[in-house]
C-alpha cells in the first residue's frame, strides 16, 4: 500500500507508582532504575529510535518529572565533563531535537487504556507505537524495528507476542490466532485479557509492544472498564478486530519482565554478562556466589 503512513510517534506509559520497588521508587521513578548503567526507559527509547520513530510521547504522573530531565541537556554536567577532557558520547542517546519529547499527564490511575487515551491529541490521525518500559526487549534488530518491518508488509494494527507455558496465561493478555502469514507473523482473530487457563485461546501473550491505528483512541473514548476495574487497552483492540487488519509479530529475542524484582535482577545479570567491559568479571562473581 503506497498510502500507508509511517510510524513516527511512540507513546510510553510511565505514570505508574512503582510500588513493587519501594522504597527505591519513593523519590525515583521506576523507569529510571538502571539496568547496569542505563535507565530502563532509555532502553525503550533507544529501541523506538532504532525503528525510525522520531517523536516520543511520555504519559506521566506526579513525581515523574525526572524522566523528562533525563532527556534534557545537562549544561553543568556537560561543561564540567568537557573541561576535564571527558567524552560526552555516553550522553548522546539522551539528547533530542527540541519538540521531539512531549509529555502529557495521566491525572488518575485508570488503567493502560486510559493512559494511551490521554495522548490522543498528540497522536492525532497518525498510526503510532506503544512501548511499555517494564517489558525490556533485547534483540537484533530490536522488537519495535521487527514490528515496523512487519507493518510495512501488512499495515493495520500489530502486537508483539511471546509463547509462555499454558499454566501462566492467566497473568497476561492472550491472542486468538488465525491464519499464519509467515513464521513470525500471525493473524489475530481475538484478544482476551487475563483469561482462565482452561479458556485461553492460545499461549501467545501480549509482550508490551504495539503499533495501532488512531481509531483505537475513539474506541477508548467510551471509558469502558474491564479486568481489574480498569480501562484496558486489550479490550479496545479486541473491539476493533474485524474492522481493521490485526496481526501478531512473534518477537525474535529475549524479554525480561522488569516489573518484577526477579525479572529486574535477571535483566541486570543477563545484560552485564553480555558486556565486553565487564562480562568476564561478572561471570566470575556469579560463579563464586553460586559456589558458596
Amino acid at each position: 500500500m503506497t498510502d500507508r503512513k509511517p510510524i513516527k510517534k511512540a507513546v510510553f506509559p510511565v505514570a505508574g507508582l512503582g510500588t513493587r520497588f519501594l522504597p527505591a521508587t519513593k523519590a525515583i521513578p521506576k523507569e529510571l532504575l538502571p539496568i547496569v548503567d542505563r535507565p530502563l526507559i532509555q532502553y525503550a527509547v533507544d529501541e523506538a529510535r532504532e525503528a525510525g520513530i522520531e517523536q516520543m510521547i511520555f504519559v506521566t504522573g506526579r513525581g515523574k518529572t525526572a524522566i523528562v530531565e533525563h532527556f534534557d541537556i545537562a549544561y553543568e554536567l556537560e561543561t564540567t565533563m568537557a573541561e576535564r577532557g571527558k567524552s560526552l558520547d555516553v550522553l548522546a542517546p539522551t539528547r533530542f531535537t527540541p519538540g521531539d519529547i512531549i509529555t502529557v499527564r495521566q491525572q488518575v490511575p485508570l488503567g493502560l487504556g486510559h493512559a494511551i487515551w490521554c495522548a490522543r491529541a498528540i497522536v492525532g490521525d497518525e498510526p503510532f507505537a506503544i512501548l511499555l518500559p517494564d517489558e525490556l526487549m533485547i534483540g537484533q534488530p530490536g522488537c519495535m524495528k521487527q514490528m515496523v518491518e512487519a507493518y510495512n508488509q501488512v499495515g493495520g494494527n500489530l502486537i508483539s507476542v511471546l509463547e509462555v507455558p499454558q499454566e501462566s496465561v492467566s497473568s497476561y493478555g492472550v491472542i486468538a490466532p488465525g491464519a499464519t502469514v509467515c513464521d513470525t507473523l500471525t493473524e489475530v482473530t481475538g484478544l482476551v485479557e487475563k483469561p482462565p487457563v482452561e479458556h485461553a485461546p492460545s499461549n501467545k501473550i501480549l509482550s508490551g509492544r504495539y503499533i495501532l491505528q488512531p481509531e483505537v483512541m475513539r474506541t477508548l473514548e467510551d471509558q469502558e472498564k474491564g479486568a481489574g476495574g480498569e480501562i484496558q487497552l486489550t479490550d479496545a483492540m479486541a473491539r476493533m478486530i474485524g474492522s481493521q487488519p490485526f496481526h501478531a509479530v512473534t518477537f525474535d529475542g529475549n524479554r525480561y519482565d522488569c516489573g518484577s524484582k526477579t525479572g529486574f535482577v535477571e535483566a541486570t545479570l543477563a545484560l552485564a554478562l553480555q558486556r565486553e567491559d565487564m562480562g568476564d568479571e561478572v561471570r566470575a562473581i556469579a560463579q563464586r556466589l553460586l559456589a558458596e
